[in-house]
């Protein structure tokens, strides 16, 4: 994976780091399952601190969680308004496919 940190940039280098990998995750060019190269590999290949790409990788997980948090809480109103509706967890499962499929 290619990261590119400026120095010169007002931006902090961790936040490079982030947006980078958000940003290979969105075109494609890192695939759902790929694995990142390891804190230390990628701070040596940077030439940066361990605890710089640390920071990163943590900011980056917490950003998963908060995202996970939120579907959470989309699916919990999902279920709740299917039960309104009468609708069996096999029609949300055939729904949620469905809708997935669509991309």
């Amino acid at each position: 994976m290619d990261i590119i940190i400026s120095n010169s940039s007002g931006q902090p280098i961790y936040e490079q780091i982030c947006r980078q990998i958000k940003g290979a995750v969105a075109t494609g060019r890192l695939k759902p399952g790929e694995a990142l190269p390891s804190i230390r590999a990628l701070a040596r290949d940077l030439r940066i601190s361990v605890i710089t790409t640390k920071r990163a990788y943590e900011d980056l997980e917490l950003q998963k969680e908060a995202g996970l948090r939120e579907i959470e809480e989309h699916l919990q109103a999902a279920v709740d308004l299917g039960r309104q509706c009468g609708l069996t967890l096999e029609d949300l499962d055939n729904m949620l496919r469905v809708l997935s499929e669509e991309e």
